[in-house]
């Protein structure tokens, strides 16, 4: 203990005595660092003067700790501390014991319970010059090797000071511990967020229920008004309670309509000074009956409740809820008709309505960030540094440089110069057939595959277009079938399984009427033309058949002169001629049983199927033939 003491007063910085204190008291086993018993006998040694110090100082009647404070040499005597030295003690402890943690020679979190002991011991007063320790000390407490010591202890520390603290008379100083703790906890700290929502439901607000006697005041108003502070208080109760959220709501119509036909001129809103409140100001306002007249003219009261409005509304409709937590398209409607109610009476209060409107929204808007982050479990935020590659020692390589640009290019031609057939070989390049390009679109089309339509072929358009051109050129076909049924219809029917081939497969009445439609698209031009050539086609039979009979001879004629005669006149006969001899022979039949007759025909081709390669004038010859 006289080891300490003498230590606290020796001038000069901690690391130039600090360790050899240590190993002059506890005497370790390892020079450098203790062991655990070790550790504990210290911290007992460290406590015990702690007390001493502390137990000193308010016998004199001074504060503990005044950080910065010196002692002169001539106050030094041996083996006792001077009474104006016992401040200065504090803050010469601490420090030595800082630098014992963060030199790793004793146990890291022993600092935080000094800390901590000397909160306990101390009062508010000297509270205050406590923390303004911890908050210059900040860096170097929260660095990793004594803050994963030490967090819970500072945590338990910062969290006792607030319960001792009162939240109407020290706003400051709790203001101060939160800002200390968002600074001193990274973001992403679990036990700073309040993960589950819970709210403070015991700040409650009291008021009265009963009219006072000989004041002449609405109190329906104010019983109105203040009850609003139980929903603000508790918004998840409004949820799941259509009743209550009714109630709410009318009671929300009611103020705001006292707001509007009251409305702030500016110059109350000057008389107000805004900026000179900030500085000192109540976190609750009194709710005595007397009041609300005054109050309803202090703009910062209503932007008060109106704030608490848009905060309440934001909460309802947060999207980290669950869906039954959600509200209904109802309640919906009626926090959107109250939002924009809220905003423009916002605007109408003085003084800057609009500017002190657009940095609420502001704020609420970042708010929601913080509320996905929360949903998302509060994942970290920091994000691990890339490795440098360090340069290997010794000459720097020089990169290849490749005749074609890279690699692959340059063993590309460098494989075609050795082998010259590679360009010409028929199989680099091969169309391939169109049962199999079609395989895969046919896989797809079948449902009892399972495959999902954004993973079908028929979404890839190139993969489309190429099979257009490879079916253009060998499936005609089903080509045709492009333009009713889409890409599924040109795949061969084939592939298809029984109940997907009935759909694109055609029928023959189908046939029939695609070729009257196409017939009936027959331009007037071209029908002319067609009714001009049949009327010559039936002149020159007439006129043949009158030369026939003209030039018939007798059963005794001689028939090689007959067919020299005819030898002479038209040589041998062309297949047309063949053809309009055959009818005029058979005397034709008439026009109505022609027509009857080609739609027969048509039909029994559509039955037997079309041939490849022959047009209609070459099956006709074929059946004179």
């Amino acid at each position: 203990m006289e080891v300490f003491r003498r230590a606290i007063l020796e001038p000069g910085p901690p690391e130039n005595f600090a360790l050899s204190t240590v190993q002059e008291v506890i005497k370790p086993q390892r020079q450098t660092k203790l062991a655990q018993d070790e550790n504990q006998m210290l911290e007992n040694i460290l406590r015990a003067l702690l007390q001493e110090l502390v137990a000193a100082a308010v016998e004199s009647g001074e504060p503990i700790m005044q950080h910065g404070q010196s002692v002169d040499d001539s106050e030094v005597t041996q083996g006792h501390i001077p009474p104006t030295s016992c401040e200065y003690g504090q803050v010469r402890i601490s420090d030595i014991v800082l630098y014992l943690c963060e030199k790793e020679h004793i146990e890291g979190g022993m600092i935080f319970q000094l800390l901590e002991d000397l909160t306990e011991m101390s009062t508010m007063r000297n509270c205050k010059d406590i923390f303004g320790y911890i908050e210059s000390k900040q860096d170097i407490l929260g660095k990793q090797e004594l803050f994963a010591r030490g967090k819970l202890v500072m945590l338990r520390t910062c969290n006792q000071l607030l319960r001792r603290l009162s939240k109407a008379n020290d706003v400051v100083f709790c203001g101060r511990i939160l800002m200390f703790l968002a600074h001193f906890f990274p973001l992403s700290e679990r036990s700073a967020v309040n993960i589950k929502g819970v709210f403070n439901t015991s700040n409650e607000t009291s008021y009265e229920k009963d009219p006072p006697a000989g004041i002449s005041v609405d109190f329906n108003f104010y019983k109105t008004f203040w009850s609003l502070q139980e929903c603000f208080c508790n918004p998840p109760s409004l949820i799941n309670a259509p009743t209550k959220w009714q109630k709410f709501t009318s009671s929300l119509m009611v103020v705001f309509s006292t707001f509007e036909a009251q409305p702030l001129s500016d110059e109350e809103g000057d008389a107000i000074k805004m900026e000179e409140e900030a500085a000192n100001f109540g976190i609750k306002y009194l709710t005595s009956s007397k009041l609300m007249g005054l109050e309803l003219k202090d703009p910062s009261f209503r932007r008060h409740i109106l704030v608490q409005c848009l905060i309440l509304f934001d909460y309802l409709r947060s999207p980290g809820k669950n869906e039954k937590d959600l509200p209904s398209e109802s309640m919906k409607e009626e926090i959107k008709s109250c939002e924009d109610r809220v905003k423009k009476l916002l605007e109408m209060t003085p003084p800057r309505g609009k500017d002190f409107l657009n940095k609420i929204e502001h704020i609420l808007e970042r708010e929601k960030n913080w509320v996905w982050w929360k949903r998302d479990g509060c994942p970290p935020f920091e994000k691990q540094p890339m490795e440098k590659k360090t340069l290997q020692d010794g000459p720097r390589k020089r990169r290849p440089r490749w005749r074609l640009g890279n690699k692959e290019l340059s063993q590309l031609w460098k494989w075609a110069d050795q082998n010259p057939n590679a360009l010409t070989d028929p199989q680099r390049v091969r169309t391939p057939a169109v049962m199999e390009y079609w395989k895969p679109l046919a896989e797809d089309m079948d449902v009892s595959a399972g495959i999902e339509d954004e993973y079908h072929h028929k979404n890839n358009r190139v993969y489309c277009w190429k099979g257009l051109r490879c079916s253009a050129r060998q499936d005609l076909e089903g080509f045709s079938r492009f333009t009713d049924h889409g890409i599924e219809g040109v795949v061969p029917l084939e592939l298809l399984p029984p109940h997907v081939r009935s759909k694109y497969q055609a029928k023959p009445n189908e046939r029939s009427k695609r070729a009257k439609k196409e017939e009936a698209k027959i331009t007037p031009q071209q029908a002319e033309e067609n009714q001009i050539t049949t009327l010559a086609s039936e002149i020159d039979g007439e006129g043949t058949r009158g030369d026939l009979e003209a030039t018939a001879t007798p059963m005794d004629t001689d028939p090689t002169a007959a067919a020299a005669a005819n030898d002479t006149q038209g040589g041998t006969p062309t297949p047309d001629e063949h053809l309009k001899q055959g009818s005029d022979t058979d005397m034709g039949p008439e026009p109505g049983q022609l027509e009857a007759d080609a739609e027969a025909e048509a039909e029994a081709e559509a039955e037997a199927g079309t041939v490849d390669g022959e047009t209609d004038a070459e099956v006709d010859l074929d059946t004179v033939g």
